[in-house]
């Protein structure tokens, strides 16, 4: 009986041998290929953070209204021109766009019947056009620029000399003392860099109003007021642009696509061999040994942000989605959020506050949307003191850690 009992366990084993290398040789792994394609054009984008680009303006020149003029030929122009102060100051949102609130004040000159004379102040908010860094290309050390504008605004004249050169009257049929007009204008400036954070310039304005500018409505019911100015314009921190290109992404995006396609091939072996394991069985001479227990899945998943922001985009989420999946396949496993921020954002304890917001986001992300513990996450800011990536760019992330 002893001998027929070893015929059996060596007919068996035989058996399961020939079973393991029949199924070794006919199992085909197939390696299905994941590529991300993009379609991103190579052209470099340029910002300006909330901080970067202001200036303010001081200047001087002179200024002319064209109102009534009711002496014979309009009188002597010369005296309708008179000095004009200028304080200003705005900031330019992209290279090609800004904004400016402007403030102006002069006395004006006109002839009413005879030489009359009142004081003027106005405010203007004006968008301004750099139109060679539109058609010429960014450049922040380009030497000269034009610059067109158009604006709206407001104008107050108060102080009418002689004041019975007004024709305007209150409802109690007194002459009115002052007036308030809403302008619109437009014009054109000369810029002059003279170093990053100073520049000359030379402007001129037109500003259309309504006939009580002058305090004296007749004939054309819009009046006029003309004036040039120059001045310099201090930059604020110097005047410069930030920029980013999509392309500067793609070698990330291969070496994910090589990433998941090692997974994909890693999967697939395993699965044969398991589809080999499996076709052995039945085996009753032998025992199955206890399967060690599951080791806990290394984490691979991250979540990128945009420059200087610690909102997760519609892309990303996927990536807090699938951590979150994990996670409630592995009850027993905590995970550790650890944020990053790039070296051109700002300060060093800026970008670790910045970091410090982007780990939040994903805990709070996890715990509101997907139902996670809080005490299954911990969160870690490393600032921009610790880059991951070499490319600058990459490390506005988010990483995701097994934790004890």
């Amino acid at each position: 009986m002893k001998t027929k009992a070893f015929w059996a366990m060596a007919a068996c084993g035989a058996l399961t041998l020939a079973g393991s290398t029949a199924n070794a040789q006919e199992t085909v792994v197939v390696e299905e290929e994941t590529v991300v394609t993009t379609d991103i054009p190579c052209k470099t984008h340029y910002y300006s953070t909330a901080k970067d680009n202001w200036f303010i303006q001081l200047g001087a020149g002179i200024t002319s209204p064209f109102v009534e003029q009711n002496l014979p030929n309009g009188g002597d122009a010369s005296h309708h021109m008179t000095a004009m102060y200028n304080l200003g100051f705005g900031k330019w949102f992209s290279p090609y766009l800004g904004w400016r609130l402007g403030f102006n004040y002069a006395a004006i000159h006109w002839d009413n019947d005879q030489f009359t004379k009142a004081k003027m102040g106005n405010a203007n908010f004006d968008l301004m056009w750099d139109m060679f860094n539109s058609f010429g290309g960014v450049n922040s050390s380009r030497v000269f620029s034009i610059v067109p504008f158009v604006g709206i605004g407001g104008t107050f004249t108060w102080d009418y000399r002689p004041t019975d050169a007004a024709n305007i009257t209150r409802e109690n049929g007194h002459l009115k003392r002052n007036s308030w007009t809403l302008p619109v204008s437009a014009g054109l400036q000369l810029r002059f860099r003279l170093c990053k954070y100073v520049d000359f310039f030379a402007e001129g304005r037109v500003q259309f109003m309504g006939d009580n500018f002058n305090n004296y409505a007749h004939g054309a019911p819009i009046d006029m007021n003309i004036s040039a100015i120059g001045g310099f314009s201090f930059n604020i921190g110097g005047s410069d642009f930030r920029s980013y290109n999509p392309c500067d992404y793609l070698s990330y995006i291969s070496n994910l696509n090589g990433q998941v396609n090692d997974l994909r091939g890693a999967l697939a072996t395993t699965a044969a061999a398991l589809a080999a394991a499996e076709a052995q069985l039945p085996c009753p001479e032998v025992q199955p040994a206890a399967a060690p227990a599951p080791e806990a899945a290394p984490l691979m998943a991250t979540v990128r942000f945009t420059i200087n922001s610690s909102r997760i985009s519609s892309e990303e989420m996927v990536n807090v989605y699938n951590i979150a999946e994990w996670m409630k396949a592995n009850p027993e496993q905590k995970v550790a959020i650890v944020g990053y921020a790039d070296k051109n954002t700002g300060t060093s304890s800026y970008n670790m506050a910045l970091s410090k917001r982007r780990a939040e986001s994903v805990q709070k992300a996890l715990v509101d949307q997907y139902g996670i513990n809080p005490d299954r996450l911990s969160i870690q800011a490393e600032g921009s003191d610790v880059q991951p990536y070499d490319v600058n760019n990459w490390n506005r992330i988010v990483i995701f850690s097994n934790a004890q």
